[in-house]
C-alpha cells in the first residue's frame, strides 16, 4: 500500500465518522448534525463578508470626515 492510500485510509476510517459519533453521544440523529454543520459554515462565512463591509464603511467614513488637506509644500 503506498503512501497515499495510507493517508487516505486513515480519513476514511478516524475521520468520517465525526458526525456519527456526535449524533449517537448525543443520541440524535446524524443528519440533524451534519445539517448543523452546514449551517454554521454558511454562518460563519456570512459573518465575515457583514465585518469585512463594516470595516469598509467606517474607513469610507473616515475618509469623509478627515480629508487630508493638503500641505503648504504641494502648493
Amino acid at each position: 500500500m503506498n503512501q497515499i492510500e495510507k493517508i487516505k485510509y486513515f480519513f476514511v476510517n478516524h475521520g468520517f465518522n465525526v458526525s456519527t459519533r456526535i449524533a449517537d453521544k448525543f443520541g440524535i440523529r446524524v443528519g440533524n448534525v451534519r445539517l448543523f454543520f452546514i449551517y454554521l459554515s454558511f454562518a460563519t462565512l456570512g459573518l465575515s463578508f457583514i465585518l469585512y463591509l463594516m470595516f469598509a464603511f467606517g474607513i469610507r467614513i473616515k475618509d469623509i470626515f478627515f480629508q487630508k488637506r493638503p500641505s503648504v509644500f504641494d502648493l
